[in-house]
């Protein structure tokens, strides 16, 4: 990993872990309802699928078991076809995926 990926990571958790700040408590029903938190964590998942795009070929090569393709994917999704973008899986990403990654870019780190 390169002192660059390093930052990039750094960055990528920094959104993942505020986006699970914005949701607090929520259940889906109070997520969908709240305008301010679902834009707010569609763009920081925007932000982590940018990042994402700006990682070195050789770091992306060697952590297969993280989808940075789908997670650039989901970046193309929200800034192409945001009134497209479908609520259920933006929330299964939100409390099933991001903190798998937080703990996954922890190991990345302290792999170092």
């Amino acid at each position: 990993m390169t002192g660059r990926d390093k930052i990039i990571l750094d960055k990528i958790k920094s959104y993942a872990i505020q986006a699970g700040q914005f949701l607090g408590g929520m259940d889906f029903a109070e997520f969908t309802n709240d305008d301010k938190t679902m834009v707010a964590c569609i763009f920081n998942l925007g932000q982590i699928g940018e990042l994402a795009t700006k990682l070195g070929s050789e770091f992306i090569e060697n952590t297969p078991h993280v989808p940075w393709r789908k997670i650039r994917g989901m970046r193309n999704r929200i800034v192409h076809d945001y009134e497209g973008i479908q609520l259920n899986i933006i929330w299964d990403v939100l409390v099933n995926f991001l903190p798998r990654l937080i703990e996954d870019i922890d190991a990345m780190i302290n792999q170092e």
